[in-house]
């Protein structure tokens, strides 16, 4: 690769870990940045995990030590997003390099689309008794296996769907739900990585390089979702799905 595409996809992966760890949605500018450079799908799936684990771990390290997220409390839902994530990245195994190149774009899409559009943002918690309750293991499973599963198999949005989801179903405030998304989130991206890195799927010198500037772009993103929260959050993350969206319909 020449410098300009090294600094293209470095500079992506700054943005990406930045946007990822204060919202979600990293990826959707990770995977494009792969993509337009003529990687192979499969090659592209399994190096944007390489790249992402970089970023989750960097963010997830910090809400932990910041004391906004406990692991312990979050274990059924830990295992459901690993066996999730392992089945979803077998199956990006099993399809064809060119069902993947038509899937990539329009799910990149499509997350992008559902991602911008308005919702109520739900109150934050009066009492946050929902985050501990054990009656909701069955359902922090679930939601683990699905949202794991589908970040195994593609995906682009998965940080913000995390928060989405811990929003609606435990009445989390987004600072709480983005501790717990970017914890999922390593979770799923480093299961699916192994199997990646088994099945040979994985481009180490680009992964490494984008992983060390996206780590760097996550560090300073969980710092500023932590200081700033929700108000600070809401703007970044639906302005980076909105141009992301865009971008695609212009491209594709």
């Amino acid at each position: 690769m020449d410098l300009s595409t090294i600094l293209f996809l470095a500079g992506m992966a700054l943005l990406g870990g930045f946007i990822d760890a204060i919202a979600g949605g990293g990826g959707m500018l990770v995977m494009p940045a792969l993509l337009s450079i003529g990687m192979p799908p499969h090659l592209v799936i399994g190096t944007n995990k390489l790249v992402s684990t970089f970023g989750t771990f960097s963010a997830s390290l910090t809400f932990i030590r910041k004391g906004l997220f406990k692991p312990a409390l979050w274990w059924a839902m830990s295992f459901g997003t690993c066996v999730g994530a392992l089945i979803g990245a077998m199956l990006v195994y099993l399809l064809s390099a060119g069902v993947l190149k038509k899937l990539l774009p329009l799910a990149i899409l499509l997350a992008a689309g559902y991602l911008v559009w308005p919702r109520r943002t739900p109150p934050a918690p009066v009492d946050p008794q929902p985050v501990t309750a054990t009656s909701q293991r069955g359902v922090k499973s679930l939601t683990g296996g699905l949202i794991g599963f589908y970040d195994g198999f593609i995906g682009p949005g998965t940080g913000a769907f995390w928060m989405v989801a811990t929003m609606k179903l435990f009445h989390l405030d987004m600072v709480a739900a983005a501790g717990v998304a970017r914890f999922m989130n390593f979770i799923s991206n480093i299961s699916a990585l192994l199997t990646f890195v088994i099945l040979g799927n994985v481009d180490y010198t680009i992964g490494l390089t984008m992983g060390a500037t996206l780590m760097l772009g996550a560090f300073v993103g969980a710092h500023s979702a932590i200081r700033y929260g929700a108000p600070f959050i809401r703007p970044i993350f639906l302005l980076v799905v909105a141009l992301m969206a865009g971008r695609l319909l212009l491209t594709g």
